[in-house]
C-alpha cells in the first residue's frame, strides 16, 4: 500500500529531481525557526492523541490564533499534528503561512510524507499561484510514487489547472491510476474555468461513460459549461440527470442551471427552477433578478428585489448591481439613488460591478454629471467603467468629452476595446465628423479591431451618417464575403434607407436569409422605411406582417411608426388615422405629429383639426402644432382661421424655438440661428452670404403663397 511507503524526509535532498534546490531555502524566518525546531521531548502517545484532539477541535471552530498558540507551545507534534494545523490556515484562505509551516515540517528528521500533508501544500500552491514549489512537489511526488495515490493525484492536477497549466493538468488526468469524483470534477472545472467548455464537456461526457457517480460540485461545473458555451441540448440533459438524482432542488445546483437556461435565453425555464427551490439563497435571488431584467420585466426584478429582504435574505455586490440596472431601464431614479445612498452606507460602492451599474443608472437618465463624479471618485476602473462613461458622454450628444476620455482611457487606463471605439465612433456618425471618424478607422485597424461585429457596424454607421455610403458599402461587402453577422446587415439597410437607396435597402434586405441570417426587430425598421422613402404601400405592409406571421416578432411602436409615416406619405391619411387609434401603445404628440405633417402636406384640413386637437391636448403649448395648423388654413385659404391660431400663440405666449444650424471648419464647430450676429466673424459671414445670394437666381413662388407664406411666425 502506498501509505506504507513513507521515506525519509532528508532522502529529498538526494534526488536527482532536487539536485538544484537548496534545503534551506524553504525555510521561513530565524524567529520561526527558533520556535519550531525545539528538540522534541518523548510523551507518551495518550497525550499526543490529547493535543492532536483539542488542536483539532480549535481549528474546526475557527480559533486559528489559540490554536497557533498551542502548537507552538506542544513538546512533541507528529504527522497528525502538523497535517491539522496546516489545514487550518489552509481552510482560513492564508496559503502563505501554510506553506511557510509545510517547509518546516519538510526538514523535521523524524516526520514522513504521507498522501494527505501533500495534497494540503499542492492545495496551497495552487491557490497562492506557487507554480514552482507545486513543480517540486510533483517531482518528488513521482520519484516517492505518492502520484499514484487518487488524493495527491486530484490536488496535482487542480494546482496546474490554478497555475493555468491545463495541459500538465490533463497529462497528470490522463496517467491516474484511479480515478473519483474528486478527480473528474478537478479536470473539467479547470478546463471550464479556462474557458475550454466544450473540452470541459467531453471529460464529463467520460466520466458518465465510466459509471463515475457525479455529485453536486460536478453538475453544478457541468452546467457552467453548457451556459458559456450556449449547450442548451446538453444542458437540458444534465438538468434531466441531476434530477433523476435529487440534486436539481439544492440551491447550489438549481443556480446553476438556472444560469444556464438564462444564458441561453431560456429565461421561462430559470423562473420555473426557482419556485422550485427548497431554500433560495442570495444567488438564486440575484439569478432571478437578473433574469427579470433581462426578459423586460423590470417591475417583477423589482419585487424580487423587496422579497429577497423580507426572507432575511442579504443582497450582494452583484444584486444591488442588477437591481441598479433594473432602475435605470424603469427610469425610476429616485429608487437608484436610495440604492446608492444604501451602496455608500454598507460600503460597496467600491464594487466594480455597483459603481458600473450606478454610472449606467446615471447616464440613462440624462444626468452625465453625476456618472462622471461616481466615476471620477473610483479607486479601481476596469474596461467597463471606461466604456460605460465614454458610451454616456457619447448618448448624451458630448461628443468633444466622450474624444478626451479615450484620449485619457489610452494614456492611464486599460487598452480600449470595441465597445470604446464604437461609442466615440457614434459620436462621429451623430456629428458628421467624418475626419475624425476616419481616424478613429485608421487606429482600430493598427491594433487589430476591425474584424469585431460591433467595430463594423460601427463604421458602416458612422460613413452613412456621414453622408459616405459608398465607403460604409465597401466596409460591408468585405465583410459579406466573411461570416457576417445580422447587426452590421441591419446597419446597411438602415443606410441606404436614410440616403434614399430604398431599392438598394430592400434588395439587400432580401439576401438576408441567403446568408443563413434571421432579420431581427431594427432590420425590419429599416426596410420600413425604405419602403416609406419609396412610397410602397404594398410591399410595407407585406413586411408588416412577414414580421409577426413567419419570424414571430411583435410590431413595436418604432414599427408602427414607420407603417404610419409610410401611409402618411402616399397621402392615405385616413388609413394612418386608424392606425395610430388602433396600435397597441401610448399615442404621444410624435407619432401625431407625423400625420398633423402630412395633412398639411395633401392640404386635409378636417383630419388636420381633428389631429392638432389631440396634440394640443397632449401639448397646449407646442409652437409647432399651431404654426403647422395656421399654414393648413393658410394653404386653403381660410385667413380668419389662421389668423385666429396665431392670436391664440400670442395669448399663450408661445413662441417657437429657433433651429440651428451648424458647420465644423478647422476642429472649430460653429453654432447658428436665423438672423444671428453673436458669432465672431458674423460680418464676413454675412458679406459671404449676400454674395452667394447675388450670383443665386431665385426661383418665383407668387404661384405658391400657400405654405410659405407663416413658416416664420413668432
Amino acid at each position: 500500500m502506498i501509505s506504507s511507503f513513507r521515506p525519509h524526509i532528508r532522502r529529498l535532498f538526494t534526488a536527482s529531481a532536487f539536485a538544484y534546490i537548496e534545503p534551506r531555502d524553504l525555510l521561513a524566518s530565524e524567529k520561526i525557526q527558533q520556535n519550531l525546531m525545539q528538540k522534541p521531548v518523548l510523551a507518551p502517545q495518550v497525550v499526543i492523541f490529547d493535543n492532536n484532539t483539542q488542536l483539532k477541535q480549535l481549528v474546526q471552530k475557527g480559533q486559528l490564533t489559540d490554536a497557533r498558540l498551542m502548537f507552538d507551545k506542544l513538546p512533541q507534534r507528529d504527522e497528525l499534528t502538523w497535517t491539522t494545523i496546516i489545514s487550518g490556515y489552509v481552510n482560513a484562505f492564508d496559503f502563505s503561512e501554510a506553506l511557510n509551516l509545510f517547509s518546516f515540517m519538510w526538514v523535521q528528521p523524524d516526520l514522513k510524507m504521507d498522501p494527505f500533508i501533500l495534497s494540503l501544500a499542492l492545495k496551497a500552491c495552487g491557490l497562492n499561484s506557487n507554480l514552482k514549489l507545486g513543480e517540486i512537489l510533483h517531482g518528488y511526488c513521482t520519484k516517492s510514487d505518492f502520484v499514484n495515490s487518487v488524493f495527491v493525484g486530484s490536488s496535482l492536477l487542480d494546482m496546474y489547472t490554478k497555475n493555468y497549466k491545463i495541459n500538465e493538468g490533463c497529462k497528470v488526468f490522463d496517467r491516474m491510476p484511479i480515478r473519483n469524483v474528486v478527480s473528474w470534477t478537478a479536470i473539467i472545472t479547470g478546463l471550464v474555468r479556462a474557458g475550454l467548455n466544450k473540452e470541459g464537456l467531453i471529460y464529463f461526457s467520460k466520466m458518465w461513460k465510466s459509471n463515475v457517480d457525479c455529485d453536486s460540485y460536478t453538475f453544478s461545473i457541468a452546467s457552467k459549461a453548457c451556459a458559456d458555451s450556449g449547450a442548451f441540448n446538453q444542458g437540458r440533459e444534465i438538468h434531466a440527470q441531476s434530477m433523476k438524482r435529487g440534486f436539481d432542488s439544492s440551491s447550489f445546483v438549481a443556480n446553476s442551471l438556472a444560469t444556464m437556461y438564462n444564458k441561453c435565453r431560456k429565461l421561462e425555464y430559470g423562473l420555473n427552477l426557482f419556485g422550485k427551490m427548497r431554500e433560495a439563497d442570495v444567488v438564486s435571488f440575484t439569478s432571478l433578478i437578473t433574469a427579470y431584467i433581462q426578459m423586460g420585466q423590470d417591475e417583477n426584478a423589482i419585487k424580487a428585489f423587496v422579497r429577497m429582504q423580507e426572507v432575511d435574505v442579504s443582497p450582494n455586490e452583484y444584486t444591488f448591481a442588477a437591481v441598479i440596472s433594473g432602475c435605470a431601464n424603469l427610469a425610476r431614479i429616485k429608487w437608484g439613488e436610495q440604492l446608492h445612498a444604501h451602496c455608500l452606507n454598507v460600503g460597496l460602492i467600491n464594487c466594480l460591478s455597483v459603481a458600473n451599474s450606478i454610472m449606467t443608472m446615471y447616464s440613462k437618465s440624462g444626468q452625465q454629471s453625476l456618472a462622471s463624479k461616481v466615476f471620477n471618485e473610483m479607486i479601481r476602473r476596469d474596461i467597463i467603467s471606461w466604456s460605460t462613461i465614454i458610451s454616456g458622454y457619447s448618448q448624451s450628444g458630448q461628443g468633444e468629452e466622450a474624444f478626451d476620455l479615450l484620449s485619457q482611457m489610452r494614456r492611464e487606463g486599460p487598452k480600449p476595446n470595441e465597445f470604446a471605439f464604437a461609442s466615440v465612433l457614434s459620436v462621429c456618425g451623430n456629428m458628421a465628423s467624418l475626419d475624425q471618424g476616419k481616424q478613429l478607422h485608421g487606429h482600430v485597424l493598427t491594433i487589430g479591431l476591425e474584424s469585431t461585429a460591433m467595430i463594423r457596424s460601427s463604421l458602416i454607421n458612422m460613413y452613412s451618417k456621414c453622408g459616405s455610403i459608398e465607403e460604409a458599402s465597401l466596409i460591408f461587402a468585405d465583410m459579406a464575403r466573411e461570416v457576417g453577422d445580422i447587426v452590421s446587415w441591419t446597419t446597411m439597410v438602415n443606410g441606404y434607407a436614410e440616403h434614399g437607396l430604398y431599392q438598394e435597402a430592400i434588395d439587400l434586405f432580401e439576401k438576408i436569409p441567403e446568408f443563413g441570417l434571421k432579420p431581427d426587430s431594427v432590420t425590419f425598421i429599416g426596410v420600413l422605411s425604405a419602403c416609406s422613402h419609396a412610397g410602397l404601400v404594398d410591399l410595407g405592409y407585406h413586411y408588416f406582417h412577414k414580421m409577426k406571421e413567419e419570424y414571430g416578432i411583435a410590431p413595436s411602436k418604432e414599427h408602427y411608426g414607420c407603417m404610419i409615416d409610410l401611409l402618411c406619405r402616399a397621402g392615405r391619411l385616413s388609413e394612418a388615422e386608424r392606425m395610430i387609434k388602433t396600435m397597441p401603445f401610448y399615442q404621444d404628440d410624435v407619432v401625431w405629429s407625423t400625420l398633423l405633417r402630412a395633412c398639411r402636406i395633401h392640404s386635409d384640413i378636417e383630419c388636420g383639426k381633428r389631429t392638432a386637437h389631440r396634440i394640443l391636448e397632449l401639448d397646449p403649448n407646442c409652437a409647432g402644432t399651431h404654426i403647422t395648423l395656421a399654414n393648413i388654413y393658410s394653404a386653403k385659404g381660410w385667413w380668419r382661421e389662421a389668423a385666429d391660431v396665431r392670436k391664440l400663440m400670442k395669448s399663450k405666449g408661445v413662441m417657437k424655438e429657433p433651429g440651428w444650424s451648424w458647420i465644423k471648419v478647422k476642429d472649430q464647430v460653429s453654432a447658428f440661428v436665423a438672423g444671428d450676429k453673436s458669432h465672431p466673424q458674423c460680418e464676413e459671414i454675412y458679406e459671404g452670404l449676400n454674395l452667394l445670394l447675388s450670383r443665386i437666381e431665385l426661383p418665383d413662388f407668387d404661384n405658391d403663397t400657400g405654405s410659405l407664406l407663416h413658416d416664420d411666425l413668432q
